[in-house]
């Protein structure tokens, strides 16, 4: 008898240990369809390239272009032609009729059946706004839809009208009287070179590549310091703000993101200026004096760069993102068309690597996030802004702002990555 009862008790043990091994069998394999749910459910696929995954963020965060950097309405503005260059290229690598459509539905919101543009106003004559025309430079020819060409000869009215210094430079804004900012060649000029390469011919055209070639010119020769190599933020030839030096009419620092958008109007306009235009050796040598001189302040550890470009050692300056997107794509780009040296496509991977490393975060959902970007910043205005260090460093950081994202989908392009 007791012999039966311990056999009873073993096969009690055997079949509760059993039942837990089944259970617990049961449970791991409910986990692991749990989890293989949860990736099918990812917003942003990981086994995409980065160029591809922040592009998805970015429509995930904003599902209408037209409400990018964050707006409650719709708006033409600068970021949105930033971030759908970059759309535009995701297309082109990958043939995913989304990206299209998102830059469509851009123009298509923001341009009316008689071709005017809904918030824009030429009386503002702010170069800001020309960047975006961009987009309808992309579309026109393959839609033929007659509005977004009266849309840019609207766009392409304000460079005529625009108004300038005595030498012949463009202000940045009817308000910003007399000031030239090295955001300004960015916003303006590759839009104007690719207008006149689609649109002008002869001598039209010459002029125009020769005025394009002439703001380059005058940037460096104002805005440019000897010590350091870099360019101020901006220059006032009337020497009349208060940011301004009362001798040469710079702003006091070097910001960023304004070497970042200088660098990417430089070799962005190279895209479209004729190969035989004597300016184009010209706007190389100023490439290559800005990649020698922003390589110098690439931070040894990180391979990205500070808010204010040449004071990393000082309190509360940080590594900021817009501004090592701008230089990796610029650098990445110049040295794969063959105008500056290969040794700088090894600095823009070590910033890209900087930026993965230090700046990328990802969610549960897969969506991407980019941090430490820089808001804003800007000189003048109401209230007003200094462009002290202290003015830089004091504006607000953010995620996900798309004048960062922009630039780092387009320097991941520039690695297929």
């Amino acid at each position: 008898m007791k012999i039966l009862k311990n056999r009873l008790h073993y096969c009690f043990i055997f079949l509760f240990v059993g039942g837990a091994f089944i259970s617990c069998k049961e449970n791991g394999d409910k986990q692991k369809e749990e989890m293989a749910s949860v990736d099918q459910e990812k917003i942003v696929p990981e086994d995409l390239k980065w160029s591809e995954r922040m592009m998805l963020s970015e429509m995930h965060r904003f599902p209408e272009a037209s409400k990018l950097d964050f707006r409650d309405e719709p708006k033409w503005s600068y970021t949105n032609g930033l971030v759908l260059k970059a759309a535009k290229e995701v297309y082109q690598e990958t043939g995913d009729e989304r990206y299209y459509q998102y830059i469509y539905d851009y123009a298509d919101t923001m341009v009316t059946d008689e071709g005017d543009i809904r918030t824009y106003k030429l009386s503002d004559q702010n170069l800001d706004m020309l960047n975006s025309g961009n987009v309808l430079l992309y579309l026109y020819p393959k839609t033929k839809e007659e509005r977004f060409l009266e849309a840019l000869k609207l766009l392409r009215s304000q460079i005529d009208t625009q108004p300038r210094t005595k030498e012949g430079g463009f202000w940045h804004k009817k308000r910003y009287t007399q000031q030239m900012w090295l955001d300004g060649l960015y916003m303006a000029h590759p839009f104007y070179a690719h207008y006149t390469q689609m649109f002008s011919e002869g001598e039209e055209a010459q002029q125009a590549y020769n005025d394009i070639v002439h703001q380059f010119d005058l940037i460096q020769k104002y805005a440019y310091d000897e010590e350091t190599g870099l360019l101020y933020h901006g220059w006032d030839s009337s020497k009349q703000q208060k940011w301004a030096d009362k001798e040469t009419g710079t702003s006091p620092n070097f910001w960023s993101r304004a070497m970042g958008w200088y660098g990417m109007a430089m070799v962005d306009v190279l895209d479209y200026l004729p190969q035989d235009h004597e300016g184009r050796e010209k706007i190389i040598g100023y490439l290559n004096q800005f990649a020698e001189a922003v390589t110098k302040y690439q931070d040894a550890e990180s391979g990205l760069w500070y808010q204010v470009l040449d004071q990393g050692d000082r309190e509360g300056n940080y590594l900021e993102a817009s501004g090592s997107s701008m230089f990796t794509y610029t650098f990445a780009k110049a040295s794969k068309k063959g105008y500056l040296p290969k040794k700088y496509l090894e600095v823009a991977k070590k910033g890209y690597e900087g930026i993965l490393n230090n700046l990328i975060t990802v969610e549960d959902n897969g969506v991407v996030n980019l941090n430490q970007v820089c808001a804003v910043a800007g000189l003048g205005g109401d209230p007003y802004r200094d462009a002290s260090y202290e003015y830089y460093i004091s504006e607000e950081v953010r995620s996900n702002d798309p004048k960062g994202t922009g630039p780092f989908i387009l320097a991941s392009l520039q690695f297929d990555r």
